[in-house]
């Protein structure tokens, strides 16, 4: 990639972007002359990166992100791993059920999907990550608008061998000391978990048991913190869970498996 123009680098240094050199050879890639510059007046206004270009890389995969959706962050690509892990082996008849829960753009079930053959359905109660997700699982998978479960058809039903879900986990007293990127321009009900963080896996644990199949699991990403908590929550619901950790993506997660 030809190295960016020094004039760029500066604006965006300027404007707080710590990896300067790097976005500007990612703007100057994506666009040329006036369009170039509405980009990069977009990015020193502090719209996230991903917005501007349009896109996520993503667990090995260019995943398009649009305005108003939440930005999928590295260290959910570790859910992706685990959730591959989980599924059912090849005794399992037929394709295995993934269910993606609070799906935003849909990364988490494509990058599952890219790894595993799987029938995939994807879920947000947020219309406008739905349309996202849908461009991006386009004959990969269905996506469905409505909250958590109630999005789902009711044919799935006892059948999800894993449910994964990245639900907003961040406590709404810290929401306020988010980088501006995320608390300014992704949706709030994609950020906010209320008091602890846990409120929305605390209803996706309570629901989980009539959608698994005997033996399915549901992996829900959380803070390390909160992890032991929402285990707790997960056995409160019969469910056998473990925390797992990928220290290289900074990621922690709870698993939890329905009775066989």
């Amino acid at each position: 990639m030809p190295r960016p123009d020094p004039d760029l680098v500066a604006r965006l240094r300027a404007a707080g972007c710590v990896f300067a050199e790097d976005e500007a050879a990612l703007l100057a890639a994506a666009a040329d002359g006036p369009e170039l510059e509405v980009l990069v007046r977009r990015r020193i206004a502090g719209e996230p990166l991903e917005h501007v270009l349009g896109r996520v890389d993503f667990d090995g995969l260019t995943v398009r992100v649009t305005p108003g959706v939440f930005v999928p962050r590295r260290r959910s690509e570790a859910l992706v791993h685990a959730a591959v892990a989980a599924l059912p082996g090849s005794a399992h008849p037929g394709r295995p059920l993934v269910v993606d829960l609070c799906c935003g753009c849909g990364a988490l079930g494509l990058a599952v999907a890219r790894r595993a053959a799987v029938d995939l359905h994807a879920a947000d109660a947020d219309p406008v990550a739905t349309v996202c997700a849908a461009q991006n699982l386009a004959g990969v998978g269905t996506v469905h608008t409505g909250d958590l479960f109630a999005a789902l058809p009711t044919g799935l039903r006892g059948r999800v061998d894993v449910l994964v879900a990245n639900t907003p986990y961040v406590p709404s007293g810290a929401i306020g000391s988010m980088p501006p990127e995320a608390r300014d321009h992704e949706p709030r009900t994609a950020l906010d978990g209320g008091r602890d963080g846990l409120d929305p896996a605390r209803r996706v644990a309570a629901g989980a048991g009539e959608w698994l199949a005997p033996g399915g699991a549901l992996l829900i990403e959380t803070g390390t913190a909160q992890a032991p908590v929402l285990a707790e929550v997960f056995g409160g619901h019969g469910l056998v869970a473990h925390i797992g950790h990928d220290r290289d993506r900074d990621a922690t997660w709870v698993e939890g498996r329905a009775a066989p």
